[in-house]
C-alpha cells in the first residue's frame, strides 16, 4: 500500500472522485470526520477555493486558527480519506478537537489506510512547524485509538464533553 496512497491539496481535478467519497459519507449516515469534508460541494471551486484559503489564514471564523486540508488519494485517482490540520490550538481544540482530524470512507476502511493517513499528516504537521501534535478521537472510537498508538500517541488525560462523551486525547512528537 505504500506507494498506492498519497496526500494531495484538494483540486477541482479530482471533483468526481470527491464527490463520490462525499456521497459514500452522506449514504453512510455518519459523522463527516473531519468536519471539512461537511462542507456542502454543490459549488465545488467554491468549496475548493474555501479549502485552500483556510491554510492561509483567508476568510475564516473568528476565533478559528488557519488549517491545512488534505486528501487521500490512491494512485487511481481514488479519494479514501480526507484530513484537516489545523496549525494551532485554541483552548476548544486542546480539550477535544486537536490538531489532526481524518477520515477514511467506510467502503475503504479496515485496510491501514488510517494508520498511513495519520502517518503522512504528521509529516505535513511537522513541515508546518508543528513538532508536537495532539490526536484525539472519542472512547468509543476504538480503531481510531490503535491508529493513534500505532503512530507513536501517548496518552494524555481524558476529556468529558458537556454531554458525557469522553474524548482521549493522544500526543505525537517531543
Amino acid at each position: 500500500m505504500e506507494s498506492e496512497v498519497r496526500l494531495v491539496r484538494p483540486t477541482t481535478r479530482l471533483r468526481k472522485e470527491y464527490l463520490s467519497f462525499y456521497q459514500e459519507w452522506l449514504d453512510s449516515g455518519e459523522d463527516m470526520v473531519p468536519w471539512v469534508i461537511s462542507k456542502d460541494p454543490s459549488d465545488f471551486e467554491a468549496m475548493v477555493r474555501s479549502l485552500l484559503d483556510a491554510e492561509k489564514g483567508e476568510n475564516i471564523p473568528e476565533n478559528w486558527v488557519p488549517d491545512s486540508t488534505y486528501w487521500l488519494v490512491h494512485e487511481d485517482s481514488r479519494v479514501i480519506g480526507a484530513v484537516n490540520i489545523r496549525h494551532s490550538l485554541t483552548e476548544k481544540l486542546l480539550n477535544t478537537g486537536g490538531h489532526i482530524g481524518y477520515g477514511i470512507r467506510s467502503s475503504e476502511r479496515r485496510k491501514g489506510y488510517a494508520t498511513k493517513l495519520l502517518a503522512l499528516s504528521l509529516e505535513k504537521a511537522k513541515e508546518l512547524g508543528i513538532s508536537k501534535v495532539l490526536v484525539t478521537c472519542d472512547e468509543s472510537n476504538i480503531g481510531s485509538a490503535k491508529t493513534i498508538i500505532n503512530n507513536g500517541g501517548v496518552e494524555d488525560d481524558r476529556f468529558v464533553e458537556e454531554d458525557g462523551n469522553v474524548v482521549r486525547r493522544f500526543w505525537i512528537g517531543n
